[in-house]
């Protein structure tokens, strides 16, 4: 190999915009060839490397993913050479020799050494880049190796109208952005600082993801942004390059956008490929939005149930009793109401939750996403535990108002038993009092006086037998307090009355019998 003073030139002062070197229209081994009239000054501006280091990095992660990993620090993560042969296994789809696990530094240059000669195998000539500057962390020589695999496995196979690799990728975006007002790509810094080559790029393949017609020259941040998070939301290119760093830069570094271009290339190459590419975004979004819409149904439909079930089961623990049966009846085709009118609906919702949820999932699974887990709360789980409280309380309501009706029931059929014992009682006695009172015998005959007196013993013999019907009221009027009958107050008034008037007969039959006597 060539030392690294010389690899490291190579690198540093790279190709000029019009010639063959790296990226260009040359042999592959020309990518680090170094061109004498490159302005070395100007290459070693800091915001260069800045731009080259966030476009590389997003440019090997968007492979790296792939595999499940990504790096950090490009300097620092390609150091014991594990992940840069991860890198080329994925974006070569090949298997390279088996690493070497060891933290010593022979092993990281060993591992290094494979990622190089797995390069060179491709027919690439690695001016002077060596292993150890790899190691010990030289951004120069790291970012340099990285340049020359983007070169070889993302840029040099691009083919248009008989050009090739630099020269090829830069006909193309000509050809497609060539309708476009205010856009005229001629090489790859200055033509993109204003971002509406990016954004002409993406109109032209996806013209339902740009307003074109919106876009303003002066305005590079606005139009930059917007193509970058379009490209990153919707063509699965990540973002490379910071709008500020392109626009705040004279001249934007050419790897840095080359490299950037290149994914919009890949996502886009070919009618067909990209009818596919377009179809399957599409897909993929209509399906997202499917189980997005699903998931916002899911979470409204369980918010909804279960602030329903909440309001719900108050209601059914209400167990206040009512005074009259009417208005149990009342609750009670109240309670029938709700089962016939309002309940079923949230049968159905509940039914319907179940349905979506368990179809989201399937639907999350099939496209290898993760599980939909709803907000806190609103679990299957918890939507069933609410449910079946709801049923515990339903079927304690109607149990109690059951019981209750039966209650009032008894309750009504006593009172009327009451009222009807009363009333015959109270007009058997009507007009007993004023006959015991009357003073007939003082002017009778002694066989008057003794006619008087069979008489008094029939009316004797009809007391006692009232007896009984008296306790019986009393015992009713008991049994309606015991109940708390809701007008125990007039029962009680009643039979405190007819009580209060069997004794006082009770009294004047014994004054009149002595009287007779």
């Amino acid at each position: 190999m060539v030392d690294y003073h010389a690899a490291n030139q190579a690198y540093q002062y790279g190709p000029s915009s019009g010639g063959n070197g790296a990226g260009g229209g040359g042999t592959m081994g020309d990518y680090m060839a170094q061109e004498d009239d490159w302005d070395r000054d100007l290459l070693l501006d800091p915001a260069w490397e800045k731009q080259q280091r966030k476009t590389f990095t997003a440019w090997c992660n968007s492979h790296l993913r792939k595999a499940g990993t990504q790096i950090e620090n490009i300097d620092e993560d390609f150091r014991d050479g594990l992940k840069l042969m991860l890198l080329l296994e994925v974006i070569s789809g090949e298997r390279l020799p088996k690493p070497e696990r060891g933290k010593m530094r022979v092993h990281k240059i060993n591992n290094v050494n494979k990622a190089l000669d797995f390069i060179a195998s491709k027919g690439v000539k690695l001016v002077s880049i060596g292993a150890e500057e790899i190691v010990d962390g030289n951004a120069k020589m790291t970012l340099g190796m990285i340049w020359t695999i983007i070169l070889r496995f993302a840029i040099q196979d691009i083919s248009v109208e008989e050009t090739s690799a630099k020269e090829g990728l830069l006909l193309w975006c000509q050809r497609k952005t060539a309708p476009y007002k205010n856009v005229n790509v001629q090489n790859f810094h200055i033509s993109w600082k204003d971002g509406l080559a990016f954004n002409a790029l993406i109109h032209r393949h996806r013209p339902e993801l740009i307003e074109y017609d919106k876009l303003r020259k002066d305005d590079p941040v606005t139009n930059l942004n917007n193509a970058f998070e379009v490209a990153e939301k919707y063509l699965d290119i990540p973002k490379m390059l910071d709008a500020e760093d392109i626009v705040g830069t004279l001249r934007p570094d050419e790897k840095a956008i080359m490299t950037y271009v290149s994914c919009f290339y890949h996502a886009f190459s070919g009618a067909q490929k990209a009818e596919t590419a377009a179809n399957r975004i599409c897909k993929v979004l209509a399906v997202n939005q499917e189980n997005e819409h699903l998931m916002e149904d899911y979470e409204r439909l369980a918010s909804d149930l279960l602030e329903w079930i909440r309001r719900t089961i108050p209601w059914l623990e209400d167990r206040v009793p009512q005074k009259t049966i009417q208005e149990m009846q009342q609750k009670l085709e109240d309670f029938r109401d709700y089962r016939r009118v309002h309940k079923p609906p949230k049968v159905q919702e509940k039914c319907q939750l179940e349905i979506n949820f368990n179809t989201l999932q399937t639907k999350l699974r099939l496209s290898n996403r993760p599980a939909f887990m709803p907000s806190e709360g609103r679990m299957v789980s918890d939507i069933n535990n609410g449910w079946q409280h709801l049923e515990q309380a339903e079927k304690g309501y109607e149990e109690w108002l059951l019981n209750e009706i039966r209650r009032l029931e008894r309750l009504d059929h006593l009172a009327e038993k009451f009222r009807q014992k009363a009333s015959i009682h109270e007009a058997w006695t009507d007009g007993k009092e004023a006959m015991l009172k009357h003073r007939d015998y003082e002017t009778a005959t002694l066989s008057d006086i003794k006619a008087l007196i069979r008489k008094h013993e029939a009316f004797e013999s009809d007391l006692a037998a009232h007896q009984d019907r008296v306790e019986q009221i009393a015992a009713i009027a008991q049994e309606l307090n015991e109940l708390d009958y809701y007008d125990s107050h007039s029962v009680n008034t009643r039979c405190q009355k007819i009580c209060d008037q069997w004794d006082t007969l009770g009294s004047l039959t014994h004054s009149r019998r002595e009287a007779l006597e």
